[in-house]
């Protein structure tokens, strides 16, 4: 299935180079008075080499179509991410080398897609946002509602986002896993 290079999200399984790569983290960039691009970090499926490599926005990547089965994330434990299947209650470990980015958006019950190719799991789809609590940021200010001046939020799962001044610790937010950006509050 054929999709633009905007459309790239982490978790996703390519064609590149006529071989399977895994998505890790995907960049829209535009610099100054040049053309937009992206700026996408893939591994290698078969051999596990990671590189970087720029797509035009107008790029047509193909996007491998894989066996994908609802799970729900339980917990981790160190490098190992634990996933149970909510039909037949059947866990699965798979290594925070293969998940990539994606794990900075896993949290307790997090409903996700598992991607299989080959009856491994190879990635996860995530939603299109998630909810994280801020666990660590600069006290709010009570004037500041409607002001574009932002601030580094720590949330739970270790994730920095740029957040509006008036969000506070222990607050819900909304961020785009797509490009790691606050949304709104939850």
């Amino acid at each position: 299935m054929a999709i633009s290079a905007t459309q790239m999200r982490p978790g996703m399984i390519i064609k590149h180079n006529e071989q399977l790569h895994l998505v890790f983290k995907v960049e829209h960039r535009t610099p100054g008075n040049l053309r937009a691009f992206i700026q996408a970090k893939l591994r290698n499926l078969k051999s596990g080499a990671m590189f970087e490599h720029r797509f035009r926005s107008a790029d047509s990547i193909e996007r491998v179509v894989v066996d994908e089965i609802g799970m729900d994330f339980l917990y981790n434990d160190g490098d190992d991410y634990y996933f149970m299947n909510p039909e037949d209650y059947e866990q699965i470990v798979v290594k925070g080398s293969t998940l990539g980015d994606a794990v900075e958006y896993l949290t307790p019950n997090l409903h996700i897609k598992v991607s299989y190719y080959d009856g491994q799991a190879v990635g996860i789809e995530l939603p299109s946002a998630v909810e994280l609590i801020v666990v660590e940021t600069e006290p709010g200010l009570k004037s500041a509602t409607a002001s574009s001046v932002t601030k580094p939020a720590t949330t739970e799962t270790g994730l920095v986002v740029q957040v509006p001044s008036f969000i506070n610790e222990g607050e819900k937010i909304r961020v785009d896993t797509s490009e790691g950006a606050y949304l709104s509050r939850a």
